[in-house]
């Protein structure tokens, strides 16, 4: 894993790895568990111990994170995932035990408006542990917020960025959520919503990502 290059950050970016590396809350913790709804559950950029599927209660996963870097531009954001509060609401992922070392890497991953959340992990096959995710609230710059999914499905569909098409970004999500056996209504009403939208030659495009795919950020 290479360190992340701090150089040519902008001061919203450079500001939240600074929030993000002033939490101790797991300070002396030689282990830590990460909680991730996102691109985190397929694509492990990083070391780890263990990997568990897992799930986090009171959240909600929505395409209302605005996605300046990774997949889309600043003056043409793209759409990604963050969670939303929801009472009685279960959001379904992946867990990662990873050691303290890591969070550098990840803090730079996820610059674009995600600050660390300490919050309690259910694993799917029992026992629950607290650990950490990352979240994109209303007060960050890069929020989008609601808008119908027809609306969201729109903007993937045009969005692109350094990481790659916006569209790959949310079907190698939707897969990932189906690989788990884990429904998603909001994520898979987008996904139909793209399929409808799409050329059968660009939804297979999509679907189908050359290698080089820069997948990363986005929780």
């Amino acid at each position: 894993m290479t360190q992340p290059d701090q150089h040519d950050l902008s001061p919203i970016d450079a500001a939240t790895i600074a929030i993000n590396q002033r939490m101790n809350k797991f300070d002396g913790h030689e282990q830590v568990w990460l909680f991730g709804y996102g691109s985190l559950i397929y694509k492990a950029d990083f070391p780890y111990i263990e990997r568990r599927p897992a799930s986090i209660a009171g959240w909600t996963r929505r395409f209302w994170q605005g996605s300046h870097d990774h997949r889309g531009t600043p003056m043409a954001p793209g759409r990604v995932a963050t969670i939303v509060p929801q009472a009685g609401a279960v959001c379904d992922g992946m867990a990662y035990l990873i050691t303290p070392e890591v969070f550098a890497h990840l803090d730079h991953r996820e610059k674009n408006g995600y600050l660390r959340l300490a919050t309690d992990i259910s694993f799917e096959d029992g026992g629950k542990v607290e650990g950490l995710v990352y979240i994109a609230n209303e007060e960050n710059a890069a929020f989008l917020g609601a808008a119908p999914e027809l609306d969201i499905a729109r903007q993937i569909a045009r969005s692109n960025g350094p990481s790659g098409p916006n569209s790959e970004y949310l079907l190698h999500l939707a897969n990932a959520l189906r690989e788990l056996g884990k429904n998603d209504p909001h994520v898979f009403a987008i996904e139909q919503h793209l399929a409808q939208l799409q050329t059968p030659t660009q939804h297979s495009a999509a679907a189908h990502p050359c290698s080089n795919s820069t997948d990363a950020g986005v929780a």
